[in-house]
């Protein structure tokens, strides 16, 4: 178990690294958006590309970090019977509902995104639009996304079974301190 955990704090710092860089492309949309907002007001010119560039920086945001906030436990979860239950039932049922709905889900997009990167990749696909941008980037994004996803789905599972099994604290409590890693 001891190398199970090893792997985890593994996969750990590597999507922490990952969301905290996908973290910086807020500021990076938020500078496109406000420059392409002043130069189409004061010159009444636009670019498609800009727009574009935007929502790709907003998809990478939401895939690259979707990772970061499954480890950090701030994924959205509906607590009404899972609150009631103790520690040890919230786990076995993290540990349920990721192997029968986040691994499955995550398989299924890597294995649907993978092959629209790859064509999209060979057929050199563009944008529609006047000055669109190429679309592979944004389509390489959901199989990476999804993988970095279901990487950190593995290392939850192997933090829960741990819990269950006494050999560490419980991963779904936050510490009190901003700058503590997880386990």
């Amino acid at each position: 178990m001891q190398l199970l955990l090893a792997l985890s704090r593994l996969i750990d710092a590597i999507n922490a690294r990952i969301g905290q860089a996908a973290s910086w492309l807020v500021l990076v949309v938020v500078l496109i958006s406000a420059g392409n907002a002043v130069v189409r007001k004061l010159f009444n010119i636009s670019s498609n590309g800009l727009l574009e560039i935007q929502w790709y920086l907003f998809s990478a945001i939401f895939l690259l970090a979707a990772a970061y906030t499954l480890q950090k436990n701030e994924h959205i979860r509906i607590d009404l019977l899972v609150g009631k239950l103790s520690e040890r039932g919230q786990a076995v049922v993290d540990i349920v509902g990721t192997l029968l709905f986040l691994m499955p889900v995550c398989y299924l997009l890597i294995s649907f995104g993978w092959p629209m990167f790859i064509d999209a990749w060979n057929s050199g696909e563009m944008s529609s639009d006047a000055g669109g941008l190429v679309r592979w980037p944004v389509f390489l994004l959901i199989p990476v996304g999804f993988a970095l996803l279901m990487a950190q789905g593995l290392s939850e599972l192997i933090k829960r079974v741990a819990f269950l099994q006494g050999l560490i604290p419980n991963p779904a409590i936050k510490s009190n301190d901003p700058h503590k890693e997880p386990v």
